[in-house]
């Protein structure tokens, strides 16, 4: 099976379905980058229930229409030790934070400019921790409609995001609030940690 997809911030659960089963997988780099998207958001899950990280980037006052792959972080704040700090308040007490906290710490030291840049090593470094070889090509230009491969580019937008139907697995607040599906590849890491990837394998993304 052939995909296309956005390279987002650690990924949703529905992107990582789609890596797990893809035999050709195709990052659209070309694309035009839209506000309230995945592009620079992840969503896990805290004490409070559904928390959203999100990365800070430079809007051109000039350009209406940057290219996501030129979208510059605005590194003004302190985002990241906020982010490895949400993260460790939210999933110290899983069972595989431990395990693979080495692995994901240092993108959260390395200072990025490109938004595209750090949302691609955030890609690499889970694939190493779930073991999984994923070897994507890029496109060259734009197409709004892509033929020969499944257009999942849609993943992307948060607004209009459908119920897949994932099975549930154990979440650490999920006694105060329920199972919360498709949130970032890393509460699923987190909590199933060398189970993750079967898991993924099982799920069907619409």
């Amino acid at each position: 099976m052939s995909f296309i997809v956005h390279p987002t911030y650690f990924p949703s659960i529905a992107h990582y379905v789609l890596f797990a089963k893809a035999d050709d997988l195709v990052y659209e780099m070309e694309d035009n980058f839209q506000k309230q998207t995945y592009r620079n958001r992840t969503y896990i899950y805290g004490a409070n229930g559904k928390l959203m990280l999100n990365v800070p980037v430079k809007h051109s006052k000039k350009n209406q229409h940057q290219k996501y792959r030129d979208i510059e972080i605005a590194n003004e704040t302190a985002w990241q030790r906020l982010h490895w700090k949400s993260l460790e308040s939210a999933y110290r007490t899983s069972p595989f934070f431990e395990y693979y906290e080495d692995e994901l710490q240092p993108l959260f030291e390395k200072k990025y400019t490109r938004l595209m840049d750090l949302n691609l090593d955030t890609i690499n470094a889970i694939n190493e921790c779930l073991q999984l070889e994923v070897s994507p090509s890029h496109t060259t230009e734009y197409q709004s409609v892509v033929t020969d491969i499944k257009d999942f580019r849609k993943l992307v937008d948060v607004k209009k995001e459908p119920n897949h139907g994932f099975e549930a697995y154990t979440q650490v607040f999920d006694t105060k609030y329920g199972f919360i599906p498709n949130l970032s590849i890393l509460d699923l890491l987190f909590n199933e940690g060398t189970n993750a990837l079967s898991y993924l394998e099982q799920q069907t993304v619409l």
